[in-house]
């Protein structure tokens, strides 16, 4: 099953990689023909797009390596270097647009062939767009964040295309050639955008973050419904790392209970976790329910009483 996946993903992977060759090329013509800073933005961002794509494949597959004698925990987390590299790699566009745009600000340069370098831009847009929405789905589809970061850096591309096609169309019909630079600068902020966002969540991860709520709530369903009066749950803690989640708890039940039984239910308790929960690593933890310190909850080193 895990190298099913992983199949799966570097797949993906390589189809972004081929989109981002075949847009650069395109792209890089159009900017040839026009002379346009707008479009010379749009190709460099798709230099990004290639970088980001080769190193997003080489994560997923270290992500991908099943659990070694180093990493217990399995790799999970090189999706988020791969995520937060991205990100940087979308400032770095950002950055170099926006000094390509002040310098044709302050150098004015006649745009030739407009037509036709447009009608090639739009049409790698569309590359783009499709490979976003398929990267998009298979992230979602597979939890892999550097699925999504790279589906998102795409259409981030996608957009900046249109920013800038629009810019050009205004600049044929105005002939105010000052548009151009202007257009890039605000394609430039918008990737920023982006990518602080990306940067943002990525470093979340790597803090060890707890799964959304939603997943919570249907754990918390599992538990729930084997709750009685001798046996009920507390220190219930998850964290995320890449596509697996982790959770841990307690489980309380009788003290004079056969260590085949309280197997038993926390057996089937991990079973049913791990069936609404896709990709999940579940550790519980058989506690005696009349021992008072059976409910201490440790966290962050810290003794506390708490019950769930």
């Amino acid at each position: 099953m895990e190298k099913s996946r992983e199949i799966n993903l570097a797949w993906f992977a390589y189809l972004s990689i081929a989109a981002s060759v075949i847009t650069l090329g395109m792209k890089s013509a159009a900017y040839i023909m026009t002379g346009s800073v707008g479009l010379l933005s749009d190709a460099l961002e798709s230099i990004i797009n290639l970088v980001a794509a080769i190193f997003a494949l080489k994560m997923i597959k270290v992500a991908s390596s099943p659990p070694d004698r180093s990493h217990p925990f399995g790799h999970g987390k090189a999706e988020y270097f791969s995520s937060v590299t991205e990100g940087a790699m979308i400032l770095l566009a950002a950055v170099t647009i926006g000094v390509a745009a002040v310098e044709r600000i302050i150098n004015p340069h006649d745009l030739e062939k407009l037509g036709t370098g447009l009608v090639i831009s739009c049409a790698a847009s569309v590359v783009n767009g499709l490979t976003a929405y398929v990267l998009y789905r298979a992230g979602k589809k597979y939890r892999s964040i550097t699925l999504e970061a790279d589906a998102k850096h795409l259409l981030t591309d996608v957009i900046t295309t249109g920013g800038v096609v629009a810019g050009l169309i205004i600049v044929n019909i105005t002939g105010w050639i000052v548009l151009d630079p202007i257009v890039a600068i605000f394609v430039a902020v918008n990737i920023i955008v982006t990518g602080v966002r990306l940067i943002m969540r990525s470093v979340s991860g790597l803090m060890d973050k707890a799964i959304p709520e939603e997943e919570l709530t249907l754990i918390r369903r599992v538990l729930n419904k084997h709750r009685r009066e001798d046996v009920t749950y507390h220190s219930l803690y998850t964290r995320q790392a890449g596509r697996t989640s982790f959770v841990y708890l307690h489980l309380l039940m009788p003290g004079d209970w056969h260590i085949s039984r309280g197997h038993e239910i926390t057996k089937k308790i991990e079973d049913e976790i791990r069936g609404v929960l896709s990709y999940s690593d579940v550790f519980i933890h058989i506690e005696p329910v009349n021992d008072p310190d059976a409910f201490d909850d440790y966290l962050c080193g810290r003794k506390n009483k708490r019950r769930d």
